[in-house]
């Protein structure tokens, strides 16, 4: 897999090159060569520890219901901004305790919360709880049976 990163990544960015610049001509060609070279040797320095998914097949499910979500997400945060009324929501922080360890699935889970419209993850303390910010917050016991179950589970398969 290894192989196939440092051909896909120069490969990419050598064709982005040439799109973005609008021509073939050789001085282009070389430089964007280099520069895709360059790029993808300054890339693998800076990322020590690599990521090793499997079960990739679960990506999918996840990916579909980070997306209902967060269209069910822009909606609600829609319905409650247009018509607000004086007790409409409640915003609120909650520690949910997470068992994932993986840095790679940590992040994952950190970009769908923070994808989403009306969480914003906040910290993950030393203890491994995760501060989330939540715009809406009616209970916190379904906020935390959500994040576990529905995005912390299915990135451990994918990521531990």
């Amino acid at each position: 897999m290894r192989r196939l990163y440092f051909l896909f990544l120069p490969t990419f960015l050598f064709v982005l090159w040439l799109v973005l610049n609008q021509s073939v001509s050789a001085g282009q060609v070389a430089l964007g060569l280099a520069l895709a070279l360059w790029f993808t040797w300054a890339a693998s320095r800076l990322r020590p520890l690599r990521a090793r998914p499997r079960r990739l097949w679960k990506a999918v499910p996840l990916f579909l219901h980070v997306t209902a979500d967060i269209i069910r997400s822009n909606v609600a945060v829609a319905r409650l901004i247009l018509n607000p009324g004086p007790n409409d929501f409640s915003p609120g922080f909650i520690m949910i305790p997470l068992t994932m360890r993986d840095p790679h699935g940590l992040a994952m889970l950190a970009c769908i919360v923070t994808y989403t419209p009306g969480t914003v993850w906040v910290e993950l303390t030393d203890d491994h709880r995760l501060k989330l910010h939540v715009l809406d917050l009616q209970h916190e016991g379904d906020w935390i049976k959500l994040v576990q179950e529905r995005y912390e589970r299915p990135l451990m398969e994918i990521f531990e």
